[in-house]
């Protein structure tokens, strides 16, 4: 049985209207006709390296192992900032070196830091012949993606780094019995997607003693005394907080946009306070 063909994901600010994206596949395609090239988003806000961070975080260890990820949120793009290519026990990573990978890097609180080899990309022999200054992501990251994806080891791409850039991304902080996070993305349908995750929250129900806990979960003028299991629990229009798909706290409406009707955006603070004994269970 032959190898399977290597996967290449894509995450970019570019959106679908122009033809970034779909070039950049079909560099990689013309060096490695067998990628698998699999869209992951191209609606990052743009520049917005806080959101790629969170995306490529999120999304990661979903695909199998050896999968190359190509990150294009590239505010720096033309300037000293350095093109890096990386490898963890599972997967590749080729971006630019501007705290895109700050979520893999830092401990979330659930679990360690991502241990990353990670090297400058330097050999030209791996680029396009001809390099624009805006466009790096059709020049750089996908040929060397495509050559990863062919094999090329990852000394071959240039000299070891030591260290890379990392935002300041927060952590939930536990202090007695609050646990204080803070939204980190909206999604499409308006959701607030928190810093805080199930176990997070299982750890300040662990901290009582030994009874189930009512909660008060305040963010803004919201207060909310209960998690959802589900978004239709609460009734059309109503605020809920519920565990989503990513494994973290959201603060949504049902039917509706928490963004909107709430106000809530990134960054906004959330606090939730062990109240007291109850019977109603997270």
């Amino acid at each position: 049985m032959s190898d399977p063909s290597p996967i290449i994901t894509l995450t970019t600010d570019f959106g679908i209207r122009d033809t970034y994206v779909g070039v950049m596949k079909g560099v990689i395609l013309g060096i490695n006709p067998n990628a698998q090239v699999v869209d992951l988003t191209h609606a990052v806000p743009p520049q917005d390296i806080y959101e790629a961070a969170f995306s490529i975080y999120a999304a990661h260890s979903y695909f199998p192992k050896g999968t190359i990820h190509v990150i294009v949120v590239d505010p720096g793009v033309g300037s000293t900032r350095r093109a890096i290519a990386c490898q963890t026990d599972n997967a590749f990573f080729v971006c630019p070196d501007n705290g895109v990978l700050s979520s893999l890097l830092q401990s979330t609180g659930d679990e360690a830091p991502q241990p990353m080899n990670a090297v400058e990309i330097q050999n030209k022999a791996y680029y396009l012949p001809e390099v624009s200054n805006t466009f790096h992501g059709r020049d750089i990251f996908a040929p060397v993606a495509a050559h990863l994806s062919l094999g090329v080891p990852l000394e071959d791409i240039g000299a070891p780094v030591q260290t890379l850039v990392q935002l300041p991304i927060q952590v939930p902080q536990l202090s007695g019995n609050t646990l204080t996070g803070q939204i980190v993305k909206i999604d499409r349908f308006g959701n607030a997607i928190t810093n805080i995750s199930e176990s997070a929250i299982a750890g300040l129900e662990s901290a009582s003693t030994g009874e189930i806990s009512a909660y008060e979960i305040r963010i803004g003028s919201v207060r909310l005394n209960r998690f959802n299991r589900a978004y239709a629990e609460s009734g059309v229009g109503k605020p809920l907080a519920i565990i989503g798909s990513s494994g973290v706290l959201e603060i949504a409406v049902n039917g509706g946009s928490a963004e909107k009707q709430l106000g809530l955006k990134r960054e906004d603070v959330i606090v939730i306070r062990k109240i007291g004994r109850s019977c109603q269970k997270i």
